[in-house]
């Protein structure tokens, strides 16, 4: 229950000054602009200027194909680099003093790449996009949650170093 204080209160209540009340009808009006001459509407400019970027657009000018960011051999290529990279990154001794270095650098190229290539609708059903991806995104999260330093444990390091062979296998037989 209630204290007795909070219910009685130790001074007189002020009246609450009037609210005045808004309006919850509005009203639109649209000014059509006739020819004085003809009778006829005149355009607006917002029309107008619809109208012409429509009719001007750089799509009916220009068909418009799928950029795609590379063709075959460009993908290959900078996916064995990438490829190279994370072997020789996660195989490094871990009292390399070039292990930061190293690190930072396949963070450069993985998220290039992934930038890159992730948008092709084109390379998402293959397997070695697939698996270089997963690869990438195992070894970033390692060096992520535990430092550039920290050694890939071992089952984890078989684990990634399956992927890329399996996506360097399909990467050669053009999946």
């Amino acid at each position: 229950m209630a204290s007795p204080t909070l219910l009685t209160p130790t001074s007189q209540p002020k009246p609450l000054p009037a609210l005045k009340p808004k309006s919850t009808t509005s009203t639109f009006t649209v000014k059509a602009s006739y020819d004085s001459v003809a009778g006829t509407p005149q355009w607006q400019r917002r029309q107008l200027l619809s109208l012409v970027a429509a009719t001007l657009s750089p799509a009916w000018l220009f068909p418009v194909s799928p950029v795609f960011a590379a063709d075959d051999e460009e993908y290959v290529k900078e996916t064995e680099e990438v490829i190279n990279k994370v072997r020789t990154t996660i195989n490094m001794d871990k009292n390399d003093p070039n292990v930061a270095t190293a690190v930072a650098e396949l963070r450069d190229t993985s998220n290039t790449w992934v930038a890159k290539y992730r948008r092709e609708k084109a390379l998402l059903g293959r397997a070695s996009f697939r698996d270089i991806y997963s690869a990438l995104n195992a070894v970033s999260g390692h060096y992520i949650s535990f430092g550039p330093t920290a050694p890939i444990p071992a089952k984890r390091k078989a684990r990634i170093l399956e992927e890329v062979e399996t996506a360097e296998k399909a990467l050669s037989r053009g999946r």
